[in-house]
């Protein structure tokens, strides 16, 4: 099963890998980061298909996808 690892301290909050994860594996965390926003989380429930969508569009490289799990 796919995971996806997240740098939330590095997230700016754009939420383009929530807008464009097709199994809505990524979600707004409750908890702010160091530049004051809810950083993009990553729901580990089993859907994320490791299509790598999210890595692609995040303008920030905070997304690693781990394929190996």
């Amino acid at each position: 099963m796919p995971k996806i690892e997240i740098n939330k301290d590095n997230c700016k909050g754009c939420f383009l890998c929530i807008e464009f994860c097709p199994k809505k594996a990524i979600r707004k965390d409750t908890k702010l980061n160091r530049y004051g926003v809810n950083p993009a989380k990553f729901i580990d429930n089993g859907t994320c298909i490791g299509c790598g969508h999210c890595l692609l569009v995040c303008p920030e490289g905070c997304i690693k996808l781990d394929k190996s799990s």
